[in-house]
């Protein structure tokens, strides 16, 4: 073993840079000659272009280049794309949205780029923007999720009737129908999926380079794949050839799923630059964020589910809404339907399942993934049903989930959709969570807040997480013999992750090479192998090609060290960097033999020199990371303040490469999910302005808002991975909204309060819940 190991709970070793200001962001990046691009926005959510003057604004001082809609036409330059086919219930495909990168003959959300101005400073190109004529005649605009899809909705495309783009389904339409005719009981929720803004730390933003020289052009942008880029906006868009668009990614402040995947503002830079020759710069202020960035969630769902006397599950229903704004991002069909919708089963052996998903068109900011992508969606719609089956048989959250859980005697298990769940132990799992949250006790804790004029409740959410699967990961490794150094490059692109720990670590662990003689390299197209960073992959899925290419590298070098040792490969043994001749003392070190490879008198036949390895590791099955999250909560009946009094969390990754970096996921993804359940909301008026388009009016989670978080695992080795790992970087997100609202509800049903609550669950919608009488008058 090297300087650290597998299972270790090591310390991040990229924080010393980042946080003694040697980060590198995407801001940071000044170029020569660089020029600075403003984006003119729609103030509409809905409009034709009537007419257009820039005149003014090309002639103002400082102005380099103008681009409209018109300029898009006359350089051939294509729409953006939704990379994601579905096919409907009836056999036809989707529709799709034409969506230019500046505004062409309409506007369909507010924030929709009309033009760019390019111009020496920013100030310039701002003042520019205002000179800017447009007349814009407004057209009726539809922003509900649930009556954009009704007949008499404005129409947002001609194609596309009722706004619905897409009608799919998943499952066994006829036994689930035949359950819910033979069902002594059926419980139905209808709940809303609030729509979230990603926020993340640091805003968007993009620079364009090009070299006349070579024909070739460089777009530096924070992203989470330098390759989705790349091949979007170089092959589908512009159509310049991938050749000839390297991306770049420095230090990235925060991803979530919203950097993934192209935004307009990209491509105009890349373009802007190959017109002038000089580098264009554009960096997202927040406002734009909230009018620009894809846009999380945002689901109405109606829930079912058909019992047996006894409370087991026979069959469940559900059909869900699911805005994905005006126009079809890049993924954005995927994450409502085949991301998601499988995790309707949640942990429990359900034998039918039938889900139903409306893609609907809505004059607001396109949605795509947001952390967890589905996942959280599904397992908030399913976590809220159960607990709402169990109150109406009278018995315990715990127990109608104990009653109908997947036995670890069932595993490997297939659901009703279809996903094979391959390790863990449900009813375990849920009890030490209950165990430790001291569930037993919440007796006395509600008394206590009573007395001080406070209702108290508990709640609880179990999770399963499909992830971890999906495309290969390519770790190629390179050997430096002058300095003893090793350099690992791979597609992945750390978000705050922690990638640079646990790849050294897992690296440090099989070759026994301390971490400080490791550098990892991504986010440059030119250097690296494709990869992403998403869906709980980076280590599931890279981690594992980086300890394969680890083991390729020792077995060739055990290959080359025999020979150069004159002995048999089979006498050759391999610890601490080191290759040995058993029962002897002549030894070779990694790097020695690394350079010895490099000679070819010193290979066995046919072997390329060096040591240099690149392997690729498509995964074989996602995985299925679970747990329990217990979360209690205090309410001021008077103010409808929630306070979260304690929250605990027991969680099964199987093996863990660090413990450490997990448990700063799962806080993380807590926080986000919490702001969800509790304070985040997007909210677009009847004319499709959005109302909350900043910090004065869209609340996130602060420091006070949140415990302690109690977290626990109880691991089971997941079969399926050859590290025996699950994904992790989601988990926090999913099981923290349903155990939130949960416990809320336990409270209100405690004191007879409502328990009809939708997320955010604010303080006005709290108050009313709790004072039902009082809010009817």
């Amino acid at each position: 073993m090297g300087q650290f190991g597998i299972g270790q709970a090591v310390t991040r070793i990229e924080d010393q840079r980042l946080l003694t200001g040697g980060g590198r962001y995407n801001d940071d990046i000044t170029l020569d000659g660089q020029t600075y691009a403003f984006i003119l926005r729609s103030p509409h959510a809905y409009a034709e272009i009537v007419s257009m003057d820039t005149s003014a604004a090309q002639a103002a001082d400082g102005v380099l280049l103008v681009l409209t809609g018109d300029d898009v036409t006359a350089d051939d330059i294509d729409p953006m794309l939704c990379m994601a086919p579905v096919t409907n219930i009836d056999g036809s495909d989707r529709t799709g949205t034409y969506r230019p990168i500046l505004a062409q003959g309409r506007v369909r959300h507010v924030g929709e780029p009309v033009a760019a101005i390019v111009a020496e400073t920013l100030h310039q190109a701002r003042d520019a923007a205002e000179l800017i004529e447009i007349d814009y005649k407004e057209l009726p605009a539809t922003t509900d999720t649930y009556r954009s899809a009704q007949d008499g909705a404005p129409q947002i495309y001609d194609d596309t009737p009722n706004n619905v783009c897409f009608d799919w389904g998943k499952g066994d339409q006829a036994a689930t129908e035949a359950a819910f005719a033979k069902a002594s009981r059926v419980t139905t929720l209808e709940l809303i999926n609030n729509r979230v803004v990603v926020n993340s730390m640091e805003p968007r933003g993009a620079i364009g380079d090009h070299d006349p020289a070579t024909g070739r052009s460089t777009l530096y942008s924070s992203s989470q794949g330098t390759h989705v880029l790349r091949d979007a906006i170089a092959d589908k868009i512009l159509k310049i050839g991938k050749e000839n668009l390297r991306v770049v990614t420095g230090d990235v402040g925060g991803g979530f799923g919203m950097k993934i995947f192209p935004h307009p503002e990209q491509p105009i830079v890349v373009w802007a630059a190959r017109k002038l020759a000089r580098p264009v710069k554009w960096t997202a202020d927040r406002s734009e964020g909230f009018m620009s960035d894809v846009q999380g969630r945002d689901h109405v769902t109606r829930a079912e589910m058909a019992m047996d006397d006894d409370g087991n599950f026979l069959a469940l229903r559900v059909t869900t809404y699911a805005s994905l704004g005006a126009y079809l991002s890049h993924f954005a069909t995927f994450i409502p339907t085949e991301a998601g919708t499988g995790m309707l089963n949640g942990l429990y052996a359900i034998p039918a399942i039938w889900a139903n998903v409306k893609g609907v068109i809505t004059n607001t900011v396109p949605t795509d993934a947001y952390r967890g992508a589905g996942r959280p969606e599904a397992i908030y719609c399913v976590e809220r049903l159960v607990d709402k089956c169990a109150r109406e048989l009278g018995i315990g959250p715990d127990e109608i989930r104990r009653r109908n859980f997947v036995k670890p005697a069932q595993l490997p298990y297939t659901t009703a959709l279809g996903d094979v769940y391959d390790s863990g132990e449900f009813i375990e799992i849920m009890e030490a969570g209950m165990e430790r949250a001291d569930w037993a006790g919440v007796s006395a804790r509600r008394d206590a807040a009573a007395k001080n004029g406070k209702l108290y409740g508990i709640g609880m959410a179990t999770y399963v997480e499909k992830c971890g699967g999906g495309n290969a990961e390519v770790a190629d490794v390179r050997f430096d013999t002058d300095n003893d150094h090793i350099t690992i490059f791979i597609g992945t692109v750390t978000n705050g992750q922690g990638h640079d720990t646990a790849y050294k670590q897992i690296m440090s662990d099989r070759l026994g090479v301390d971490t400080d003689n490791i550098t990892v390299v991504q986010g440059d197209s030119d250097a690296v192998p494709p990869g992403l960073t998403g869906g709980s992959r980076s280590v599931t899925v890279g981690g594992v090609a980086v300890s394969k290419a680890s083991e390729e590298i020792i077995e060739k070098g055990r290959q080359v060290a025999a020979h150069v040792m004159e002995t048999a490969e089979a006498d050759i043994e391999y610890a601490d960097a080191t290759f040995r001749v058993t029962g002897t003392d002549r030894t070779m070190t990694l790097f020695d033999v690394a350079r010895s490879a490099m000679e070819a008198g010193n290979l066995p036949d046919d072997a390329e020199p060096g040591l240099d390895e690149a392997y690729s590791h498509t995964p074989e099955a996602a995985t299925y990371p679970n747990g329990c999250h217990v979360c209690e909560v205090e309410i001021d009946p008077d103010t409808g303040n929630v306070a979260i009094a304690r929250y605990t969390v027991m969680d099964d990754f199987g093996d863990v490469v660090n413990p450490l970096l997990i448990e700063g996921q799962v806080h993380g993804g807590i926080v986000q999910g919490v702001g969800q359940a509790l304070h985040e909301h997007t909210v677009y008026d009847d004319s499709g302005q959005l109302v909350s388009g900043s910090f004065m009016d869209y609340t996130l989670p602060r420091a006070d808002d949140l415990p302690y978080f109690d977290f626990n695992m109880r691991n089971v080795k997941c079969v399926t991975n050859p590290l025996g790992i699950k994904g992790s970087g989601e988990a926090g997100a999913i099981g923290a909204p349903p155990a939130v609202i949960n416990a809320i509800i336990d409270a209100m049903a405690a004191a007879g309060g409502s328990t009809e609550i939708d997320m955010p669950a604010t303080p006005d919608v709290v108050w009313a819940a709790a004072n039902q009488k009082l809010a009817a008058e």
